[in-house]
């Protein structure tokens, strides 16, 4: 994979690039830079990837082991990363009720449990099970006096008034009819609303690694609140894990799990806006008007695919997202997008196991992507990860919540002027 020069970039990419260096790799982040030194910059640009099959599809996943005593996470001057709670059972998304209590989806268990911090001290100190029994829970939010959560196959709706910790009434069915969990596993259904027309946006994977599901897989569809109106709002989207709102222009963003099977380079996956009715390529198409070579060709749907607007290292497991809208950060943050990085598994040079920042101004990306919490893998050479990064959340306070489903942990990233 290549990388542009300088010259060669846009007004906008060349002003990023006086301000922090790009880095010429496909992999993770290259060593920790100096105190004082800008942050490294990722660029990877789409009409410079390499040819399919170029290195062989690597089976590299990780070995998880508890942390090291000389390791610590690497982040910015100023931020600090500390344990919020601990002792869940794979921690995954999350969603911050208008109390600030966190609420957070326990996948394996099959449960959302309410995380409290009643003294202010950063840490949770109360805990409590909201409700259980669901069935592969994963996407969570609220919406007026309601508590919405995700199954693999199904919507479900909690009444909810401020500071609750447990449900007191039976959950309603909205929405009953999703494909459920498939044969490769894409059983993850992100939910998020639009605050400003109340529609709901329900990830669903698709069922293979590569083949042609029939629809709603490998689509984003959107719903009314209640359920009615459902219409497929984009498709060709292979793995919509995560889903936010830019808060500054109400455009839907997905971060997306690309495919596999074709070497080390092939194919980034992906952090983008969502046209509505736009086709983003899969699965005979990948990073705008690519053809997969393992599928059958489509002319007629070439000129459709649409480009997503930052790529990110391949395999690198792409999930949580979450627009910085708080106030405890700096100013130069704010607008920014988080997304978490769970980590590769099929990759000979491991890569990702980290939180990324994507730059923003007036809610567009300005260029690539840095680092800003990494440190859960202890090399790319080496299997032992202690920690795997799963949801992204902007708590009351500003602080940035982070669920670890590896040390089955939650972070609480903080800004100490």
């Amino acid at each position: 994979m290549h990388f542009r020069s300088i010259a060669s970039l846009s007004p906008l990419f060349a002003s990023l690039v006086l301000a922090c260096s790009i880095t010429p790799a496909v992999g993770d982040s290259p060593a920790p830079s100096k105190k004082n030194d800008p942050p490294k910059t990722v660029l990877i640009l789409p009409d410079s990837l390499p040819a399919p099959f170029s290195t062989p599809s690597a089976n590299r996943g990780p070995s998880l082991v508890a942390k090291p005593d000389d390791v610590e996470l690497s982040l910015p001057p100023g931020f600090k990363a500390e344990i919020f709670a601990e002792g869940l059972n794979n921690p995954r998304n999350m969603a911050v009720a208008p109390n600030g209590d966190l609420f957070v989806v326990e996948s394996g268990p099959n449960r959302i449990t309410v995380l409290r911090d009643s003294k202010g001290s950063g840490k949770a100190d109360m805990r409590e099970v909201f409700t259980e029994k669901l069935n592969l829970p994963y996407g969570i939010a609220f919406w007026k006096d309601s508590l919405y959560v995700a199954n693999t196959d199904s919507i479900l709706k909690f009444p909810y008034r401020s500071g609750m910790m447990k449900a007191e009434q039976p959950s309603e069915t909205v929405v009953s009819d999703i494909p459920g969990k498939g044969y490769h596993g894409h059983w993850a259904r992100d939910l998020v609303f639009n605050p400003k027309n109340g529609k709901m946006y329900l990830s669903i994977g698709s069922e293979h690694d590569l083949a042609e599901d029939p629809l709603p897989r490998a689509t984003i569809t959107e719903f009314n609140a209640d359920g009615t109106g459902r219409r497929v709002f984009a498709t060709g989207i292979r793995n919509p894990s995560g889903k936010a709102i830019n808060p500054a222009t109400g455009e839907l963003w997905t971060t997306v799990n690309e495919r596999d099977g074709m070497g080390d380079d092939l194919c980034p996956d992906y952090v983008t806006s969502v046209k509505d009715g736009g086709f983003y390529g899969w699965p005979y198409f990948y990073i705008g008007p690519h053809q997969d070579p393992r599928m059958p060709e489509k002319p007629e749907m070439k000129a459709s695919v649409l480009t997503p607007d930052v790529l990110v290292t391949p395999h690198s497991a792409a999930l949580g997202i979450a627009f910085y809208t708080g106030k405890m950060f700096p100013k130069e943050y704010r607008g920014d997008a988080f997304v978490a990085l769970h980590g590769s598994s099929n990759r000979s040079k491991r890569t990702g196991y980290k939180i990324i920042r994507i730059p923003m101004k007036k809610g567009k990306p300005v260029g690539g992507y840095q680092d800003f919490v990494s440190g859960w893998m202890l090399g790319e050479d080496i299997s032992a990860v202690w920690g795997r990064p799963v949801g992204v959340v902007v708590g009351k306070d500003g602080s940035l919540f982070v669920s670890d489903d590896g040390a089955n942990r939650i972070w609480r990233i903080f800004y100490k002027r």
